[in-house]
């Protein structure tokens, strides 16, 4: 199964734990600002919980994986992905990224 990690720069970020192997990251772009950051990780253990870290507060939660919307592919999380950052003929754009070194 796999799963979309979300980043907001200025609000929180996802980071990768056990149990998760990152696989494809994109920067949703709008009107040329970067909005967001998506990975697509495969989730390698079903009870593996997501760290989420407020920039402001830095406050931790970790988020079991159970409230996350799973694929079956990669494919599949990219779709998920295309649609959910498209609006019309607004200028949008999912751009691919280097996944970070580990």
């Amino acid at each position: 199964m796999y799963v979309i990690l979300t980043s907001k720069p200025g609000q929180f970020r996802t980071e990768t734990v056990n149990g998760l192997r990152p696989l494809e990251a994109y920067d949703y772009v709008f009107y040329g600002q970067t909005k967001a950051h998506f990975v697509i990780a495969e989730l390698l253990e079903e009870r593996t919980r997501i760290r989420v870290i407020e920039d402001d507060t830095a406050i931790v939660n970790d988020v079991p994986s159970k409230f996350l919307e799973k694929f079956e592919t990669t494919e599949q999380a990219l779709r998920e992905l295309r649609h959910l950052t498209s609006f019309g003929h607004m200028d949008t754009e999912l751009r691919q990224t280097a996944l970070p070194a580990s």
